[in-house]
């Protein structure tokens, strides 16, 4: 059942027993997809690892920590014309990857599917699944699923030209939400994006994380975005918001100063969406105030 027209890209960063285990389920998958993996100066051992166990994938050593952007380094190396996007404690269902192809394949203005995310070992949905399956955005009919204003670079199968097109991810935010921007450039360029819940992905969070930093970087990426993309008028309404409604801490405090000080960048970089796009960013902006698996950011 080998199918070509997939390849993962997994970044990792000193989990390497998360790695191992996510990487021993994608060589069991029955597409036998290509797997590029993309070590982020890993000092755990995990490049040695990967390069003994599994020798026939790709390994990339860059050697110093580049965030997302490590995945812009494996679609280099993407010959496919999809690539899913997977994390190092994310591995996808059988099957789930010939699926998205198929929808790729008929949909040729759809950009990305996201799939439904279950957390083992308990087996029920993440937090954000709702989030998706209630997305607010109308779409054709021909969309496989909701229309989406964003995706999880965990649990997402995205056209390989269309990643390329916008320039990947954006090197300033490195890390934490940096997919709203991407997914804002998709859609300025006409791609659409689509949440299809019979596609399935697995998540065990791993241990080995600061979630206190993991915070300070989401915050510190939203204002980026909110300030590159958004309409004056609704940038500063969203940084009061923010500002009104995220915890009174350190992280907060560290994200705000570490936001305002890439303003120099942000301003030279910034490119406002369109009114019909920032009509559609303002009733996801509305919807996402409810949502609990959003609460790093307010």
């Amino acid at each position: 059942m080998n199918d070509p027209r997939v390849t993962v890209v997994v970044i990792t960063h000193n989990r390497r027993p998360e790695l191992l285990r996510t990487l021993h389920a994608l060589r069991t998958l029955p597409e036998e997809p290509r797997v590029i993996v993309t070590d982020n100066a890993s000092d755990d051992g995990t490049a040695e690892a990967v390069a003994r166990l599994f020798p026939e994938m790709t390994l990339l050593t860059p050697g110093r920590n580049l965030g997302a952007l490590g995945r812009n380094l494996a679609v280099g190396e993407v010959r496919s014309p999809y690539v899913a996007f997977c994390d190092d404690d994310t591995w996808w269902e059988p099957l789930s990857l010939r699926r998205a192809a198929d929808l790729l394949d008929t949909r040729p203005h759809l950009g990305a599917v996201t799939a439904r995310i279950v957390v083992e070992p308990s087996g029920e949905e993440d937090p954000v699944v709702a989030e998706l399956r209630d997305s607010p955005l109308s779409g054709p009919d021909w969309l496989p699923g909701p229309a989406l204003g964003s995706f999880l670079a965990a649990a997402t199968v995205m056209r390989t030209d269309a990643f390329r097109s916008v320039g990947g991810f954006h090197p300033g935010l490195w890390l934490g939400g940096e997919e709203e921007l991407l997914a804002t450039d998709l859609l300025v360029r006409g791609w659409w994006l689509s949440y299809v819940p019979d596609l399935l992905i697995h998540h065990a969070a791993s241990g080995v994380r600061d979630s206190t930093e993991r915070r300070t970087l989401g915050l510190r990426n939203t204002l980026w975005f909110t300030w590159l993309r958004r309409p004056w008028i609704s940038a500063v309404r969203r940084t009061v918001h923010l500002m009104c409604t995220v915890p009174r801490d350190r992280a907060s405090l560290k994200a705000f100063a570490r936001a305002a000080a890439g303003l120099p960048w942000v301003l030279r970089q910034r490119r406002p969406v369109p009114p019909l796009l920032e009509s559609r960013l303002r009733t996801l902006e509305r919807a996402r105030r409810a949502s609990t698996a959003r609460r790093y950011v307010g």
